[in-house]
């Protein structure tokens, strides 16, 4: 199948061995009841094979909706999907699915890695001089702020290392703007503001930057942040206008066979409409897109 055809949100790339790994969100199944992810691969980007159904739910497994964001982390001689995942019963949280493959099976591996009081989604790992963080957000049903959070991860992946931390928050942002909806849909007053779909990546002039989103006067969009220390830790400067202003979102960075770096987001945002988009990226002074992609 093209590109155009794959019907999910939140797109992670992995390129192993020369062929691409495409996950995401079930867009049918992103609101309600889920039960599993898939994967679509590729030798050339363009035509893809699958879907590939990589995990499903065993039966009396605990989690049945909020299947959001797989990322594949090949890490340690294994592939670990970084997810979220909830029920009824307990609030969304980042779990760890484990595989000796790209294409799984995926097991659940460890315990979650956020905490389990708070509301987390969308964790995406980063590996600094070897130790393993996760970067989170800490949605917006507990702090109207939309937190971005960080924590050290033990080095197998199975649980935290260490105290939760903030690295900022989205209404620290000046393109950011509270979501209008707030009150008609979570029953929320006030300004409420999210963060999601962080990915941090070093630039090849040993820049560490973020790429993340929330609402813009535009609505779904992508901001940039970098941090002035080089590390992943911070602190964060936000970039003033947004990365991709307008109805598209979670996106991440990823490079080429040819070493040059692209993005990909799911847009429109429209329900059950979402599809991945790649575009290639400038890294001279600020980071920016060369061109729309497809």
């Amino acid at each position: 199948m093209k590109t155009n055809e794959i019907n999910i949100r939140d797109p992670y790339v992995l390129l192993h061995q020369g062929r691409y790994y495409l996950y995401g969100t079930r867009s049918e199944t992103c609101w309600g009841e889920a039960d599993g992810f898939d994967c679509y691969v590729s030798s050339d980007r363009e035509n893809w094979e699958g879907p590939v159904e990589i995990f499903h739910r065993p039966e009396g497994f605990w989690a049945d909706r909020a299947y959001w964001a797989p990322e594949c982390l090949a890490c340690n001689g294994g592939f670990f999907l970084i997810t979220t995942l909830g029920s009824a019963e307990c609030k969304k949280g980042i779990h760890v699915l484990y595989s000796t493959s790209p294409l799984g099976p995926f097991v659940p591996w460890g315990g979650q890695l956020t905490p389990p009081d708070w509301s987390c989604i969308d964790g995406t790992v980063y590996l600094e001089d070897g130790t393993p963080f996760l970067i989170f957000s800490h949605s917006f049903e507990d702090d109207p702020r939309g937190d971005m959070c960080l924590v050290e991860l033990k080095p197998d992946l199975t649980g935290p290392a260490g105290e939760v931390t903030t690295l900022f928050s989205a209404s620290e942002a000046a393109w950011a703007r509270p979501v209008p909806f707030a009150k008609a849909e979570f029953g929320m007053e006030g300004d409420v503001y999210f963060t999601d779909g962080p990915c941090v990546k070093k630039l090849a002039d040993g820049r560490l930057i973020m790429t993340w989103s929330s609402w813009s006067e535009q609505a779904y969009a992508v901001g940039v942040a970098e941090s002035e220390s080089g590390s992943v830790c911070g602190p964060w400067r936000q970039r003033e206008t947004p990365f991709w202003p307008a109805n598209g979102g979670h996106g991440m960075l990823f490079e080429e066979k040819d070493g040059s770096l692209w993005f990909t987001l799911h847009s429109p945002n429209d329900k059950y409409q979402e599809r991945p988009i790649f575009c290639p990226v400038e890294t001279d002074g600020d980071l920016r897109l060369k061109e729309k992609g497809i």
